[in-house]
């Protein structure tokens, strides 16, 4: 899967950058030259290089190619959907703490959240995902709910904290994600996460709801994350139908 790969690939420019080797101003080396330098796809360098122009470390122009505009990432984080891939990159290039796994039976409530049946098992893992270039400040709690049939990517998720774990059932399982359905909402920061995320209790936050599926539209894994406000920006790009 190209997705990890390019993850790394935009944290190994993003630190080449932060480094002075491609300083201020500078033009990076063209698709190709990345490609050998790197012994990568020209898909995955694409990747990287939009997830750079995402933090803003990059601008990317036709015939000019890929200049440097700063050497740190701008604040909070801009997150660009067009494809499920692109929300896979997203979260390969953040850095995920496990604070704890549980197995649980979903009560009313949240099975309203997940839009999941009541007293359906899973396996709860919930943790803090930061920006790889600042550990500092968490982007936001993230609880991930797995079916308890793969419950073995658990360890390796420890083991691999910028592999998704979506991921990781598929490479593991053969289960692949065919489509993601996401919503959006405002909320306020709860009073146990606002500790651990280094926010005001009951400040403005963004709650996200998502829910994997595979092929045959059955969900395999779905998650809750929030989102403090300034943190996270999602942009999305809508077209008109040519119909």
């Amino acid at each position: 899967m190209s997705v990890p790969r390019a993850a790394g690939l935009a944290r190994d420019i993003a630190q080449d950058i932060a480094s002075g080797r491609y300083p201020v101003g500078a033009v990076l080396p063209t698709e190709f030259e990345l490609c050998d330098q790197y012994q990568a796809t020209r898909y995955a360098v694409r990747l990287a290089l939009g997830e750079l122009q995402e933090q803003g470390l990059i601008s990317r122009k036709k015939n000019v190619g890929s200049t440097v505009l700063a050497s740190r990432p701008t604040a909070g984080f801009v997150q660009s959907l067009s494809s499920v891939d692109d929300l896979l990159l997203f979260g390969a290039t953040n850095f995920r703490a496990i604070h704890s796994v549980e197995e649980i039976v979903v009560d009313v409530e949240l099975a309203k959240d997940l839009g999941c049946p009541g007293g359906s098992r899973w396996i709860r893992v919930s943790s803090l995902r930061f920006d790889s270039a600042n550990l500092k400040r968490p982007l936001a709690w993230l609880d991930i709910y797995v079916d308890p049939a793969y419950a073995d990517v658990i360890e390796t998720a420890r083991q691999s904290p910028n592999v998704l774990i979506s991921s990781l059932i598929e490479s593991r399982h053969g289960r692949p994600i065919g489509r993601i359905q996401q919503v959006i909402d405002a909320t306020a920061v709860p009073d146990e996460m606002a500790d651990a995320l280094k926010a005001e209790p009951g400040s403005p936050a963004l709650k996200i709801v998502r829910r994997y599926l595979d092929a045959s539209n059955e969900v395999f894994e779905m998650s809750i994350s929030i989102h403090p406000a300034g943190r996270l920006t999602v942009s999305t790009d809508l077209r008109r139908s040519k119909e």
